[in-house]
Parts: structure tokens; C-alpha cells; sequence
């Protein structure tokens, strides 16, 4: 059996869809239909919707359309349909035992669908909480990570990120952060140079306080 891993950081910066929920029924729900729509092959979009901001996405399958009126769209698509929805277990008791300015949500989801599912999911909306409309840059971009930091006041290079696509760890690691990787969305081969790699959030743990900072204990990683 693989030793457990003892991580000490300033802050825990989360990922949502795919690291604290399970939307991914929602979200390929959602853009098969979008892409129907538009006639524009799955085989194109389906692969780059995860980890990155819808707007980011439309903008590279679909430059000749208004990427704020298509993204409007696809926003109320997935407010209106919850079909298969559920938080992953463990997630709410881990973010419930974090202190609030200790950790933060960084999204490529809008505000109005974070919330949500936070809601749904009974997980604590965090004090800080970095959404798709708060960066003029998405992931792979570091901005966001970047952002959740200052909010938090702590260094950059003190926080850890959690994620579960490419984009993300990319974002992590370009942030000067290290990265936890899920493979709850991607495969381990996907998830790049990630500091370390576990399935899913059931394998993270909240140990005792530290000074100025959060313990967390990683069972079965991978790396």
C-alpha cells in the first residue's frame, strides 16, 4: 500500500466541477446540445469544455459567434437541468472543516451556477470564491489562482491547488503553486506535471491545525 502523504500549506484553493461536484452529466448534457445546434461536430467541442471557461471554448470552436449571447444560453441550460447532479462524499466534511481563510473556490463556472451547486451539493459557499467573471483571462491562465491568493493574503507559492483537468493544473502550476490532482475527470496521463495524484476527494483529509496554515493528509496517491 502506497503511504500516506502529509501536505502543510497557507491555503487550499479548490477547483468546483470535478474536484467538490459531480456535474459532468449536466455539463456534456449542455454542450452536446449546444453543439447540435450549431451543427459543429462533438468530436471538436467535447473535448475542451473541461477546466476551461465556457467563453474560452466557444471562442475556439466557434470564433464567427457572439460568445457572451451563446454562453447566456448554455448558463441557463445547466441552472434549469440537475439531472444526475450530486456532491462528491467527503466533499461538504472537508470543506466544512477548512478554515474560512484558509481556502477558496476557483471556478471557469459563472457565480449564479457556483453557487448552486455549492447549495445543492450543502457545501459551504467559501468567503472567497473566484468565478468566470472575475478574471479577464481563464484557465490555463494563472489569474484566477492568482486572485484567490490575494484575497486570502496568502503567498502564492504557499497555496495548494486542487483540480481535476489539464487546464487547471496548468493554471496551478503557471500560478507558482503545487497541485493536487483528481482523476475524477481526466486520466492521470492528462493531468501533466501535477505535484501529486489521488482519485477524488474521498483520498483528502483536514489534519490538526497548523500555525498559519492548513494540514491536509493524501491517502493512496498515486505521486
Amino acid at each position: 500500500m502506497t503511504p500516506a502523504v502529509t501536505v502543510d500549506c497557507g491555503a487550499v484553493l479548490f477547483d468546483m466541477d470535478g474536484v467538490l461536484v459531480d456535474s459532468s452529466g449536466v455539463v456534456e448534457r449542455s454542450w452536446r446540445s449546444w453543439a447540435r445546434r450549431h451543427g459543429i461536430a462533438e468530436s471538436v467541442v467535447m473535448p475542451l469544455i473541461h477546466g476551461r471557461r465556457a467563453l474560452e471554448t466557444i471562442a475556439l470552436v466557434a470564433p464567427h459567434l457572439d460568445a457572451q449571447a451563446e454562453w447566456q444560453v448554455l448558463i441557463r441550460q445547466e441552472l434549469e437541468d440537475t439531472e444526475g447532479f450530486r456532491a462528491f462524499p467527503g466533499a461538504a466534511a472537508l470543506a466544512g472543516s477548512l478554515p474560512l481563510d484558509r481556502y477558496a473556490i476557483v471556478t471557469s463556472a459563472p457565480r449564479s451556477i457556483a453557487v448552486d451547486r455549492l447549495r445543492r451539493g450543502a457545501i459551504r459557499v467559501p468567503a472567497v470564491m473566484v468565478c468566470a467573471e472575475d478574471v479577464s483571462r481563464g484557465k490555463p491562465a494563472p489569474d484566477g489562482y492568482l486572485l484567490a491568493a490575494e484575497r486570502l493574503g496568502v503567498p502564492a507559492g504557499d497555496c495548494v491547488v486542487v483540480e481535476d483537468a489539464a487546464p487547471g493544473v496548468q493554471a496551478g502550476l503557471a500560478a507558482g503553486m503545487r497541485v493536487l490532482g483528481f482523476t475524477t475527470t481526466q486520466p492521470a496521463e492528462a493531468m501533466g506535471a501535477a505535484t501529486w495524484l489521488v482519485p477524488d476527494i474521498s483520498c483528502v483529509r483536514a489534519g490538526e491545525p497548523v500555525a498559519d496554515g492548513v494540514r491536509l493528509t493524501l491517502t493512496t496517491p498515486r505521486r
